[in-house]
């Protein structure tokens, strides 16, 4: 990558972070939130908290190595320097393979879902599928096309879609009945375990806030910039979203919103607005939604790269994926590389809706769970870093980890509620181990040459 080349700014990077995590989640998973919790807002609300002390927390702790380097790959990078290149190399492939490919294929699906909606296609789910394949493979060519695009698209997306959140918000809050709501909360449903089901959909809600460090090496001052962003983003995100779900709930029975499942976010508009109105507000919806699509693919088309200028030990085809346009400022033989696996991925999402093999959960899901696994060991070295005396602060070398890793305890034990959860942990382990397979016979040869 040409050094010194740097095409974003902090609020472009908060942006990504807020566009990413702020996005489909919020408008795809209330209703999934509102099933688990068995219709109990004020459960739902002490979810969203709970979830959140994993971003808020777990931000904090990777600002602190994002402080540390500026190197192209983020999470990866972080793995490597941090902790060591065979866990680096296993955490970029399921990354690559698993993590990304499943988050855009689900959303991607989003993006159909809301324009079927908006157009009464609803129930046509292949045509879903048709929108959500046409929409990626727009995105990929754009991002390929050029980084300021990419970029200026993500702007444009994070703004739109906090239109229809803070309407939504706003007026629930002042003509809706949120305090009934909130009270209608038995002590029966708090001593249960159902309601952990509803880690998962707040997981897949929150998710996204560690793309935005696979552009590390083209955001300015980057030392400064990402660890503000890492912070400033999931603090915005966690409030928007409470306002959101307690307005929504207002407006609408919660029980209504099960019902209706992702169709609830039209419903609600036109009560609001009329169905002129209604339109309009799905429309803001659709944009909030492709704007996670693109932020997740502008992060993605980097980590092959990333991982290729490592060497062929970490990643097969290092030599073509290592190469860089400089002129485009993308890695476009990495963009075609993800492509291809997100085809893959969503054929197989395709399979799991169609046959319902994942009930009131999708591919995505266990994915982003299990990411947190390879983020406490980074919350670990974090803690080592202030043992070692290179972390001055009590609270951000030892009271932060502490919390972050609750927090993603917290998360784990959500995707633990998921019936088929050890078959799908299974496939994200064996991903992983064959990169270690990999990562070992090709450190070996190298060393041999």
């Amino acid at each position: 990558m040409e050094k010194g080349k740097r095409n974003y700014g902090l609020f472009t990077t908060i942006t990504m972070i807020i566009g990413i995590c702020i996005g489909s989640g919020i408008f795809f998973k209330s209703d999934n939130i509102l099933s688990a919790t068995g219709g109990n807002v004020l459960l739902g609300v002490i979810v969203f908290v709970l979830g959140a002390t994993s971003i808020i927390f777990g931000g904090l702790c990777i600002s602190e190595l994002a402080a540390r380097t500026d190197c192209p790959g983020g999470i990866i990078t972080y793995m490597e320097e941090f902790v060591n290149e065979k866990f680096a190399c296993g955490m970029g492939w399921f990354q690559i393979f698993v993590y990304y490919p499943t988050v855009i294929a689900v959303v991607s699906w989003v993006v159909g879902i809301y324009i079927c909606i908006l157009f009464g296609l609803e129930g046509k789910f292949e045509i879903q599928m048709l929108i959500g394949f046409i929409y990626f493979t727009f995105i990929f060519v754009l991002n390929s096309l050029s980084a300021k695009l990419g970029g200026g698209f993500q702007n444009f997306s994070t703004v739109s879609k906090m239109i229809p959140l803070i309407l939504i918000a706003v007026l629930g809050l002042l003509f809706g009945n949120p305090v009934e709501g909130l009270k209608n909360t038995s002590a029966s449903t708090l001593g249960g375990a159902t309601w952990l089901a509803a880690i998962g959909p707040v997981a897949f809600s929150f998710d996204g806030w560690t793309i935005s460090t696979s552009i590390a090496a083209e955001i300015r001052d980057s030392k400064k910039n990402l660890p503000r962003a890492l912070i400033i983003a999931p603090i915005f995100v966690l409030l928007t979203y409470v306002a959101y779900f307690i307005g929504v709930s207002s407006l609408l029975e919660p029980q209504k919103i099960i019902e209706l499942q992702d169709a609830h976010v039209y419903v609600v508009a036109e009560r609001l607005f009329g169905s002129i109105g209604a339109q309009i507000i799905l429309i803001f919806v659709i944009i909030a939604v492709m704007g996670t699509v693109n932020g997740i693919i502008l992060g993605y088309i980097r980590l092959p790269y990333s991982m290729a200028i490592r060497g062929n030990k970490m990643f097969p085809l290092s030599e073509k994926l290592s190469q860089h346009n400089d002129k485009r400022g993308v890695p476009v033989n990495s963009a075609i590389f993800c492509y291809i696996v997100t085809i893959i991925w969503y054929a197989i999402h395709y399979v799991t809706v169609k046959f319902n093999i994942l009930p009131n959960s999708d591919i995505s899901e266990i994915s982003i769970v299990m990411s947190y696994i390879f983020y406490l060991i980074l919350y670990y070295k974090v803690f080592t870093l202030y043992r070692k005396g290179e972390i001055h602060s009590i609270y951000k070398g030892v009271i932060v980890p502490i919390l972050a890793t609750i927090g993603s305890m917290f998360i784990l034990s959500g995707g633990l509620q998921n019936k088929l959860f050890f078959i799908y942990a299974a496939i994200c382990i064996m991903v992983v181990l064959i990169s270690f397979l990999y990562y070992n016979s090709h450190s070996k040869s190298s060393k041999i040459q």
